[in-house]
């Protein structure tokens, strides 16, 4: 009989995870002492994850302790996988409603045992533990749809002697020997594994209260740019590559429209046809050139060809009006295109295969890769569209070209949990634009761009007041930076 050969990598890697065993379950009766002890840390660390977990979601925990960081994101169903039977005693006793298990993440057969799969899969402090980072990162694939998000979170490198020191001088919990990974060596470990970052977050530039101070610089002060490279905690919520599935979707085109009465039929006859079916909905908010009355005169002179819809907007602004027309809409992908025709009808389906190819979830135009058309965009709105680029490119955590550009695209599905989670921002958007990008960076959506050729207009004028709407812009930078990087 011919025995298994085990490798001398293999022998080396079981002695360590029974050493980080053993030792967990030493320090396990003390760690809830730990971490009132360092609860401002342990605080802030919850608060962020819960900041990127919403709740009710179906949550894995892998390394998850005695159950506090799965037990404060309030999943529907959550369950907690750890190598120490102390840790999952205990977990047990304090979060009964919970699920806990020992296992060993590390442990192909195991994590083929679970039952997925899972809207969030965490690891907090996990992954300078193991072993076989990319290897156990590939086994999470079959726990994962396309709209699963894996959120890890670990020490930056640059801390490694601070931290080492904290726990000779006991002001930190004992720990096992970890690997301090760059990010750098992180996101090619990701790739490799086959995952795609969506966004990376800095916190705790200062992990103490100190009578406040610390609870303000990390706050408002470390997450700034550069700064943030000093801060202990590291976040990245990256997405399955291999979840990824073309599909064959129904589309609704939602054209707001106010005094566009000379573009609403070409907005119908030069659209293509895409995908399983197209729904095309005019919102009309008030016109006083008869647009509403063009609006019902195309529905009918078209009807053999498209399905179109036609509804009078009840409030004011863009943003109300796309509320109303996605509300109404039937179908799997939701699109903006603006009746002042300036993005080309024409361009549609290139935004429908990038949602339906699943190599995008939040899809934006963006007007400012190709030449423009004459005085399609003047100098100083070229300027601000630079600007508030980069400003939001930094506050979503995903590269902006064109924040401004209005055609927007993005599932149904995912436009439900935009809306059932726009308490958190608020009202505070007339455009719709800004409430769309913030709420997809809120709910960690891939967001990516599709360049266009920007024409100028044929027919009416902009309504747009380029003075006072930027002022309103700049207020809402502000306000994005206090609810997306403030927290």
């Amino acid at each position: 009989m011919t025995e298994t050969y085990v490798s001398p990598v293999q022998v080396r890697a079981q002695r360590r995870r029974e050493e980080i065993r053993a030792h967990a379950d030493r320090v396990a009766p003390d760690r809830d002492k730990w971490i009132e002890r360092n609860d401002a840390y342990y605080g802030a660390d919850r608060d962020f994850m819960k900041f990127l977990i919403p709740r009710g979601s179906r949550v894995l925990d892998l390394g998850c302790g005695t159950g506090d960081l799965l037990a404060a994101v309030e999943p529907s169903y959550g369950l907690g996988i750890d190598l120490s039977e102390k840790m999952v005693e205990l977990a047990s006793k304090k979060y009964p409603y919970l699920e806990f298990r020992v296992g060993d993440i590390e442990d192909d057969a195991f994590i083929a045992g679970l039952q997925g799969p899972f809207d969030f899969i965490v690891l907090s402090d996990t992954i300078g533990l193991l072993g076989d980072i990319e290897t156990t990162l590939s086994r999470l694939h079959r726990l994962c749809t396309r709209d699963t998000r894996i959120v890890i979170s670990y020490f930056s490198q640059i801390w490694g002697p601070l931290l080492n020191l904290g726990t000779r001088v006991g002001m930190r919990m004992p720990q096992p020997e970890i690997n301090f990974l760059s990010h750098v060596d992180f996101e090619n470990i990701l790739d490799l594994a086959e995952f795609e970052t969506i966004r990376r977050d800095a916190r705790q530039l200062i992990p103490r209260r100190l009578f406040g101070l610390g609870s303000l610089v990390n706050r408002y002060v470390a997450p700034l740019p550069l700064l943030d490279r000093l801060c202990l905690r590291t976040y990245v919520v990256t997405r399955s590559r291999r979840a990824m599935a073309a599909e064959e979707l129904s589309t609704t085109v939602l054209i707001p429209c106010r005094n566009e009465k000379g573009n609403i039929e070409n907005a119908v006859r030069r659209l293509p046809r895409f995908g399983k079916h197209v729904e095309i909905i005019f919102v009309e908010g008030n016109s006083s050139d008869g647009t509403y009355e063009e609006c019902l005169r195309v529905k009918d002179a078209y009807a053999a060809d498209f399905d179109i819809k036609v509804f009078k907007q009840s409030g004011k602004g863009k943003g109300d009006a796309v509320r109303k027309g996605f509300d109404e809409a039937s179908g799997d992908i939701l699109m903006i295109l603006d009746a002042d025709l300036t993005v080309p009808p024409e361009s549609l389906p290139k935004f429908y295969a990038a949602v339906a190819s699943g190599k995008g979830e939040f899809v934006n135009g963006t007007r400012l890769v190709y030449p423009m058309e004459g005085e399609a965009m003047r100098p100083l709105n070229f300027i601000a569209n630079h600007f508030f680029a980069a400003a939001f490119s930094y506050l979503v955590n995903q590269r902006f070209t064109d924040t401004l550009c209005g055609t927007k695209v993005l599932k149904r599905s995912a436009y439900k949990r935009i809306a059932a989670g726009r308490s958190y921002f608020g009202d505070f958007d007339p455009f719709g634009d800004f409430d769309l990008i913030l709420g997809a960076a809120k709910q960690n959506l891939r967001i990516i761009e599709v360049p266009i050729h920007y024409a100028a207009r044929t027919y009416g004028s902009t309504q747009i007041s380029r003075f006072r709407d930027g002022l309103l812009l700049l207020r809402m930078v502000l306000f994005a930076f206090r609810k997306l990087k403030a927290v």
